[in-house]
C-alpha cells in the first residue's frame, strides 16, 4: 500500500463516521451483536374462528388468555326461548363459565390463546339470603388464580349475567359473603398483577 493510500484511510474513516452521524446512526469501533430479534405474540386471528362457534346459540364473548392480558373472542351459548330474569342470567353465566373452561380451538391455539379457568368449574344462582344477583362458583373465587378471576369477571361483566351497572356479584361454594367485582381496563391490560376491585355485598 502507498504512502498516500496509508493517508487517505483516516479522511474516509471520519466521512464514513460523518455520514452515520447525520442518519442517526452511532458508529462503533467494533462489531457489535444485539443477538436475534425478540419474539412477538400474536395475539389475533387471521379470521373470526367459526369452528368455536355454535350458530344455533345467542352470541357471546368471553375473554382468554394472550400474552399478559386479555383478548376477546366469540362464542355462543343456548338458553332456552322464553328464559328471563334470574333463570336466564344463571344459563347465561354457565354457558360463559363452560366456554372459559374449555380448550381454546385449534387456530385460537395457533394464535397463542390460552385459558387458566380450571375444567369443571359450575355456577349457580342465589341461596336463601345472597344478594340478587348473586353467582355462586363451584370454586371460591379467592381461589382462582387472578388470571382465571380476571377471565370470569370481565366476561360475565360484559354479558347478560351482569348486574345493571356491569358489575358481577360472586361467591363460592362456602359460607363467605359474596363479593361486587368489577372489570377494569388495567386488569384487562394485566390480569396477572391487577385484580378485579371487589367489596361484600350483604343483604337479600
Amino acid at each position: 500500500m502507498t504512502v498516500r493510500r496509508l493517508l487517505a484511510l483516516p479522511v474516509l474513516t471520519a466521512a464514513l463516521a460523518a455520514a452515520l452521524a447525520g442518519c442517526g446512526i452511532r458508529a462503533t469501533e467494533v462489531p457489535t451483536d444485539f443477538g436475534p430479534a425478540p419474539s412477538r405474540v400474536r395475539c389475533s386471528l387471521a379470521e373470526p374462528d367459526a369452528a368455536a362457534r355454535d350458530t344455533t346459540g345467542t352470541a357471546v364473548r368471553v375473554l382468554l388468555l394472550c400474552g399478559s392480558s386479555l383478548v376477546t373472542v366469540e362464542r355462543t351459548v343456548r338458553v332456552p326461548e322464553g328464559t328471563s330474569g334470574t333463570e336466564r342470567r344463571v344459563l347465561v353465566a354457565k354457558g360463559l363459565l363452560a366456554q372459559l373452561s374449555a380448550p381454546p380451538s385449534a387456530a385460537e391455539t395457533e394464535a397463542r390463546y390460552t385459558t387458566d379457568v380450571p375444567g369443571g368449574i359450575t355456577v349457580s344462582g342465589p341461596r336463601t339470603g345472597d344478594p340478587a344477583g348473586t353467582l355462586r362458583l363451584s370454586t371460591a373465587p379467592g381461589d382462582l388464580t387472578s388470571y382465571a378471576l380476571a377471565q370470569v369477571v370481565c366476561t360475565v361483566a360484559g354479558s347478560e349475567a351482569a348486574e345493571d351497572d356491569g358489575s358481577v356479584i360472586l361467591a363460592g361454594p362456602d359460607e363467605r359473603a359474596p363479593r361486587r367485582y368489577t372489570c377494569t381496563d388495567e386488569v384487562r391490560t394485566r390480569p396477572g398483577s391487577n385484580e378485579p376491585p371487589s367489596a361484600v355485598v350483604t343483604g337479600g
